[in-house]
């Protein structure tokens, strides 16, 4: 029975497998030397042959599917490569403006490696050193006297005192564009009775003994932390006027100002873990002194980047730690149990917070898809794409309105939107590869799903974790030019006067004038921390 029916089937077609199918292993099975004749085959040589065949176009299936995939991962591969070497640039480098580039960066290198080489020990000298003299301030720089006498005159005793001579200092000042030379007098007055010296006490200052004012410590702070000029090109444009400044010098200044500002960073971050929402991200950073080779600044950030009228205040600050782990956060946050928006990286896991997605992450997956694609191959990722475009629209509408009206407009507007969005993906997700770029975005999102639909749940909350991203980025610009922090003390400074300068940024107001006004204030022995409060200095 079975016989007769193997000699109904399609001969043609099974023969055409049969020749591709290794029939030296076959014969060698059964015993054949040579191409069998079906017709004389027994039922059960057909039943092992169809199941050798079976198993074959299964195998051939399983190559070919996977075949696909590494296709389809090259091509995009490949499609980036091309964009990268081939599309046009906004900017375009002429030859002659290339060497003059490769000019400026061999100079920048070799004012790095002069810098590293002082940063280094010097060996142990055989002879004693001299005690270094500090150079004097250039005598073309105009001079402003200030006068320090006692209050008064009269000596305890009753007798007069006189004058008998005067210490002098000089302090150098910088208001924007003009550098002054503060001349501080102080005279002595003794007593010819009972020989007595009085003498005004000496004024406060930031620096003890040293010569700058607070107008020109914030002109390197904000120099180096907001416009990112290195030091060593400070200590350039100081000779030009004709100052000897050097690098280590102005180090050392920062140090003692982040120490200075110590207090108001901690007020600061004690006012953002009250907030309802914090936004936070992370970058890298080299520590030369430290073992790991990799060192990480983290942003914390709550507000907008400018005045408004929403009641969260605008601060933003940077925390360094050596590492990555979800430890660093959960110190900082210090068990805040508030709204935490972030990208999808799994140490904020670790905190207390109630996290909350970011969909500019999942729409910049489904643009690198798109990409990879070409025009012909990139329709489910313009529609998914063109969706996510559709809850931005709604967001933009929203911008102006209170925190009562975004959350009411977002279950109308919104939810529909992201149910349409959810249903696409999950049956997206078994129509495409999972390990094409495409597929790697479909999951991003079902996997960080109840994450990304959380922003409809506050008015307060946001589409997207923007705010911490354009809040990091000075950070990432003034790396590129300064490269590296010396140690972990000098990381922790660049945190602290990083926290300062943004969060003077965010609040609108003069850089300049905020820090130096903090820096004759916080150099004081009461200083009034809360009337320095970026939206307390404001309403000055």
């Amino acid at each position: 029975m079975a016989a007769n029916w193997f000699r109904r089937c399609n001969y043609s077609a099974l023969n055409h497998a049969y020749q591709l199918w290794p029939w030296r292993c076959f014969g060698k099975i059964h015993g054949m030397t040579s191409s069998p004749n079906l017709d004389q085959m027994t039922p059960e040589q057909l039943r092992a042959l169809a199941a050798q065949l079976l198993s074959k176009v299964d195998t051939m299936g399983r190559e070919s599917r996977r075949d696909k995939t590494v296709i389809e991962q090259l091509s995009h591969e490949i499609a980036i490569l091309k964009r990268h070497k081939f599309a046009k640039r906004s900017e375009q480098i002429s030859p002659a403006q290339g060497s003059l580039l490769d000019d400026l960066l061999n100079t920048d290198l070799e004012a790095i490696e002069a810098e590293l080489n002082a940063l280094r020990p010097e060996p142990a000298a055989t002879s004693s050193r001299q005690q270094p003299k500090r150079a004097p301030l250039p005598p073309q720089f105009p001079r402003t006297v200030i006068r320090h006498e006692p209050e008064s005159t009269q000596c305890a005793c009753g007798c007069q005192l006189q004058r008998i001579g005067e210490d002098v200092s000089e302090k150098l000042d910088y208001t924007p564009g003009v550098f002054t030379v503060e001349q501080h007098v102080r005279g002595k007055w003794a007593c010819r009775q009972c020989e007595t010296l009085i003498q005004a006490p000496v004024p406060a200052q930031v620096i003890d003994k040293g010569i700058p004012t607070a107008g020109l410590l914030a002109h390197v702070m904000v120099a180096k932390f907001a416009d990112h000029l290195p030091l060593y090109r400070q200590e350039s444009l100081f000779k030009q006027y004709g100052i000897e400044l050097s690098r280590r010098t102005m180090a050392d200044w920062m140090i003692k100002c982040s120490t200075l500002f110590k207090p108001l960073v901690e007020r600061l971050k004690t006012i953002q873990l009250e907030q309802p929402v914090i936004q936070a991200d992370e970058t890298t950073l080299k520590v030369i002194s430290e073992d790991k080779s990799t060192c990480y600044m983290w942003l914390y950030c709550t507000g907008s980047d400018s005045p408004n009228e929403n009641p969260i205040p605008n601060i933003v600050l940077y925390d360094y730690h050596n590492s990555r782990a979800g430890r660093c956060a959960v110190d900082f946050l210090d068990g805040y149990d508030g709204y935490l928006q972030v990208d999808g990286y799994q140490g904020y896991e670790q905190t207390q917070a109630t996290l909350v997605g970011c969909w500019a992450h999942a729409r910049r997956k489904f643009m690198e898809a798109k990409k990879g694609a070409g025009s012909k191959g990139s329709g489910k990722a313009d529609w998914a794409l063109n969706h996510i475009q559709k809850l931005y629209r709604v967001e933009t509408q929203l911008k102006e309105e209170n925190a009562a009206t975004r959350y009411t407009q977002r279950q109308e507007k919104s939810l529909p939107l992201l149910n349409q969005l959810e249903t696409w993906l999950t049956k997206s997700a078994q129509q495409v590869l999972p390990k094409t770029k495409l597929g790697e975005a479909i999951q991003y999102c079902l996997n960080q799903w109840h994450k990304l639909i959380r922003y409809t749940l506050d008015g307060h909350l946001t589409i997207d974790n923007n705010r911490a991203e354009r809040a990091i980025k000075p950070f990432v610009i003034g790396r590129k030019n300064w490269l590296f922090s010396q140690t972990s003390t000098g990381a922790n400074a660049s945190a602290i006067l990083y926290s300062i300068i943004e969060t003077a940024k965010a609040n609108d107001l003069n850089v300049f004038e905020y820090v130096t006004d903090c820096l004759e204030q916080l150099s004081r022995p009461e200083a009034d921390i809360e009337r320095l409060l970026p939206w307390q200095f404001a309403k000055r």
